[in-house]
């Protein structure tokens, strides 16, 4: 239930006192709102808040009081007012109130920390995003109604306070208490306001654009903050050049904060995060951890612009925030910090979006919805990584320069407002001809100085002007993706389109039509070639004939190929004989998409497995990790069912592909960070899978590191391995375990976290379970990964999904219905079974939950997920069989 548009507000005077030790808090606030049209009453959101005053005010008169009437349902509260509220005319509506600190990781909620001491402090922080505001002070909390927040926090002389804006003053109040004033903010969203009153410290200092940038830990961490603080300066002075924008706010602070559900939060001039997606140690944090805290501040700065300054609507199109912040995470990284050669991981995340948009659960990246579960499940793999594939997808087809001029139109044109998908596009069409607000600082750039040399290849510049909006729609207003079917005859090549759709029902995808940015490159050029697929079908003609012929260069296409006839054998033929005539990420495309293909019967299981044959020559990330990727879910499938035979040869397969390249790896932090990260993932894999050198190899460094108490520094990217090896026995298992107890590291607990649910001992793994619950010394903010990792060894899946079962009203009550915790863990402990009788028991389950669960998205996933594992294995198991068996494996 959407609030009335007859009142606006513009302006909120908050005052915020919270009670540390009694864990409640009481509020004030004061909104001055505008009227639209005559009124005698005032909606807005309210959510488990005791309001104990309401009265309302027009220009300098008196107040009179309001009658409040709640309606819990819609999180809302109705104020009635005794005379009518005229159009036009300025009110102040003054609210007095009181409630207790969130038991969860929304609204103004508690967090605790253990200090080395064992001592256990309180603090309070703020996540308000998508609906959450509405816990901590009654507020229209809606992205659309955009205003200025005065705030004012009252605290103990041993807290700091802070918000998004800077301390103008704190006064003292007597009895020990302060009252901080913060500088009134920006015209922003509800939720977008943050708050925090704990014991931080803080490390600053000033980015080369002269805005103060500090982070803030708890005091213990304080020395891990440094990493953070000058990746943060280097990427605000990145975007604020890139945007040709200011950075609005004097400061931005980035607060770690000890319970945390998502990653981070992009609150303007108060980013927050997960401690282990802020702290940094470079003795414990893997070339992985380096990269993913960059990437995540990279995230949270890009929506300074992308989310804060122009916000979308409604939570419809939350994907034009996400998709962009996550898209400008590679555009900013990839500039500031060369050295994390991140360019090279960008298509695993159009391979993850494309899991969950090959089902028919799926949903356009643009689409309603309405309740807070429904709001919370938009932000999911389609909202974030699809939304950034098809950006990446225009850009290649517009050209970077041309992008950069459109969105930096959009970001102009909207800063301070709310805009709808149709507001992007429209920003992006016709790029080069004059805006007011381009002040013509964009011709700088030369692009449109009428220079460019357009190539006969582009079919799509041959006409007068490019359609985006009609282009782009079709990728976010319908869901799903297509496959392109390519016949080669001679030098006619014939493309044909249809929807991507694992599952029984063809008739569903008849009607889907997209209009796709082909790219080519043949046995003949390696120039990139494009060709503007309008049409169900459609020829181009080469200019003589060629062996073999490779679509979606570089996998900067949001689509899948198949090649009729014999362009799969060409391919294969061409990766078993010089795989690098192709380039890593075309290689590791091609992978993915043969195994998509098998899935839907568009190509045997054979073929794609003759194509992973070329995988003993790999050595680079992306194709060896999507090799893997692609055959471990096959034995995963088989462990899943006790079919030990099948599952060891094919174990034993993957093994020996890769065994030149694990044999090859030194147990050092040595090479660049794919080499490291590559490293770290290969010996992993062989050290759980039982390769005896790795094992060795790692029993033998875990006993040293054991021996020296944990003093011992083990190389970073080889400890997971020989954490994993440590804990297969109870002692190993429990020394780990004190030694997580003891760390102030984020890394290190993480690498042990991991090496613990990996243990074969099913009391061991029932148990972390249970600890993480409990949230004491294992933190609930980690208990969604704990589960799914413990679904993932075969020692312990059963008891994952038991557990589930058990405590799932107690998770949904933590971590909120329609949130990615909840859908994490759905999909992650139920998407490797594959029987009748699992299909049933997950289906029932859920089912009986009615509104407690059973409508989510992530059911249906995973539903439709075990129903492909079914149709998989009942079509496909005998003919691994037989391809195993012919191979001598």
């Amino acid at each position: 239930m959407r609030l009335p548009s007859s009142v606006s507000p513009l302006h909120y005077d908050l005052l915020i006192h919270p009670n540390l030790t009694t864990l409640d808090f009481t509020g004030s606030v004061k909104i001055t709102v505008e009227v639209k049209e005559d009124t005698g009453f005032v909606v807005l959101h309210s959510k488990h808040l005791q309001i104990s005053k309401a009265v309302i005010q027009q220009g300098g008169g008196g107040t009179s009081p309001l009658q409040v009437l709640e309606y819990p349902a819609y999180e809302q509260v109705a104020l009635l007012s005794a005379t009518p509220l005229v159009t036009n005319r300025l009110y102040v509506i003054s609210i007095e109130y009181a409630a207790n600190l969130s038991e969860s990781f929304h609204g103004f909620y508690k967090s605790t920390y253990r200090t080395q001491e064992g001592e256990v402090r309180v603090l309070a922080s703020t996540q308000f995003e998508p609906t959450a505001a509405r816990l901590a002070f009654p507020c229209f909390d809606e992205p659309a109604f955009k205003a200025n927040f005065s705030i004012k926090i009252r605290r103990e002389a041993k807290h700091i306070a802070l918000s998004n804006m800077p301390l103008v003053k704190s006064e003292a109040l007597g009895g020990g208490l302060l009252e901080d004033h913060f500088d009134m903010s920006v015209k922003m969203s509800t939720y977008l306001v943050a708050f925090i009153v704990s014991d931080f410290v803080s490390v600053s200092k000033m980015s080369d654009n002269g805005v103060k940038i500090s982070v803030y830990a708890v005091p213990e961490k304080i020395d891990q903050a440094h990493f953070a603080l000058e990746a943060a300066a280097k990427l605000l002075d990145f975007y604020e050049d890139y945007f040709k924008i200011p950075y609005p706010l004097p400061k931005q602070d980035l607060a770690a904060i000890p319970d945390f559900q998502s990653g981070a939060m992009e609150n303007w001039g108060l980013t927050t995060y997960r401690e282990s997606a802020l702290l940094f140690n470079p003795k414990t944090s893997s070339a992985s951890e380096k990269l993913g805290i960059t990437m995540i501040i990279a995230h949270e700065l890009a929506h300074q612009w992308f989310g804060n300054l122009v916000t979308m609507e409604w939570w419809n199109d939350l994907w034009l925030n996400e998709g962009f912040a996550k898209f400008m995470e590679y555009v900013s990284v990839n500039i500031t910090n060369p050295e994390l050669q991140v360019e090279d991981y960008f298509l695993g995340q159009c391979f993850n979006a494309m899991e969950v948009d090959a089902l028919s659960s799926s949903h356009p990246i643009s689409t309603p919805v309405q309740n807070p579960a429904q709001i919370q499940e938009m932000f999911d793999d389609v909202s974030y990584e699809k939304g950034a594939c098809i950006l990446n997808m225009l850009r290649d087809f517009l050209t970077a320069d041309a992008f950069k001029i459109g969105i930096i139109r959009y970001l102009r044109r909207y800063s301070y407002e709310n805009t709808r998908n149709e507001h992007l596009w429209e920003s992006l069409t016709n790029i080069c001809q004059s805006d007011d607000l381009d002040e013509g600082r964009l011709q700088g750039d030369g692009f449109c100085a009428g220079n460019q040399q357009l190539s006969a290849t582009a079919k799509w510049y041959m006409h007068d002007e490019l359609d985006v909006k009609t282009m782009m729609n079709t990728w976010t207003l319908q869901q799903g993706f297509p496959l392109i079917s390519v016949s080669v005859r001679g030098r006619e090549v014939r493309l044909s389109q249809e929807r991507y759709l694992k599952g029984s029902d063809p008739s569903q995808s008849s009607q889907y039509l997209w209009h796709v940015p082909l790219t080519y490159i043949t046995s003949n050029s390696n120039t990139v070639h494009r060709f503007l697929l309008k049409t169900k079908n459609d020829v181009l003609f080469l200019p003589e004939e060629v062996e073999w012929i490779k679509f979606n260069v570089g996998m900067n296409g949001y689509y899948i190929v198949h090649y009729e006839g014999e362009g799969w054998d060409a391919l294969i033929n061409l990766l078993q004989k010089n795989h690098t005539a192709l380039s890593s990420n075309d290689r590791a495309s091609l992978l993915n998409n043969a195994f998509q293909l098998v899935s839907i019967g568009k190509l045997p299981l054979d073929k794609a497995l003759d194509l992973t044959l070329y995988l003993k020559h790999e050595t680079e990330i992306m194709p060896v990790t999507q090799g893997l990727s692609e055959l471990i879910p096959l034995y995963k499938l088989m462990e899943k069912r006790d079919m030990s035979d099948v599952e060891n040869k094919m174990k034993g397969y993957i093994v020996q592909l890769f065994r030149e390249l694990i044999d090859r790896q030194t147990w050092s932090d040595e090479g660049s960070v794919s080499q490291r990260m590559l490293r770290s993932y290969l010996l992993m894999f062989a050290c759980v899978r039982g390769y005896q050198p790795c094992v060795d190899k790692a029993e033998r460094l875990f006993q040293e590191w054991k021996e020296s108490n944990g003093n011992l520094s083990l190389p970073s990217d080889v400890v997971l391995a020989v954490y994993s090896v440590g804990a297969q026995t109870p002692e190993g298992w429990d020394f780990l375990f004190e030694q997580y107890r003891r760390s102030l590291f984020s890394a290190v607990k993480s690498q042990i976290k991991s090496a613990l649910t990996i243990s074969r001992m099913p009391h061991k793994l029932q148990w972390i379970m249970e600890q993480s619950l409990q949230g004491d010394t294992m933190k609930t903010q980690d208990l969604p990964y704990v589960v799914v990792y413990v679904s993932k060894n075969p020692a312990g899946h059963k008891h994952a999904w038991e557990f589930l079962k058990t405590n799932w009203h107690t998770l949904v009550k933590k971590f909120d219905l329609g949130s990615h915790s909840i859908a994490h863990m759905v999909t992650g402990v139920t998407n490797q079974y594959s029987t009748r009788e699992m299909l049933e028991e997950v289906r029932g389950f859920f089912e009986a939950l009615e509104e407690s669960g059973s409508q989510l998205r992530c059911v249906q996933q995973a539903v439709e997920s075990i129903e492909e594992n079914i149709r998989w294995m009942d079509k496909n198991l005998d003919k691994v069989k037989g391809w195993l068996q012919r191979n001598h494996l």
